[in-house]
């Protein structure tokens, strides 16, 4: 059916959307999916860089840089944020700062 949408320009659907019913709903479902597509792209970009800090976090504590505090900080407030934005869930976001603070202090600890 996506694909029977996309061939119908906008044009088309405005004109029938004022006598037809049906293509009126054809119209929403074409901005529901371009709407779907923008959130998608930009949820799979955030968990990309999240993803990315929380390695980056990982790799300096377990080669006990000095910068670990501070990729830490990073991962958890770009944890945070996701959370807020629901684009992970609370108890994920917890259990991925718990783990990552655990490591570190077991790190700061073997010091």
């Amino acid at each position: 059916m996506i694909k029977w949408l996309k061939l119908i320009n906008s044009q088309e659907v405005k004109t029938l959307a004022t006598t037809n019913k049906s293509a009126y709903k054809i119209a929403k479902i074409q901005k529901w999916t371009k709407k779907t597509e923008k959130k998608t792209l930009a949820n799979t970009m955030y968990k990309s860089s999240l993803r990315t800090a929380i390695k980056k976090a990982k790799e300096a504590i377990q080669n006990k840089n000095e910068s670990a505090d501070l990729k830490f900080n990073n991962a958890v407030k770009l944890i945070d944020k996701s959370a807020a934005k629901g684009i992970i869930s609370k108890n994920t976001a917890s259990r991925k700062k718990s783990h990552l603070a655990k490591s570190l202090k077991a790190i700061k600890a073997a010091e």
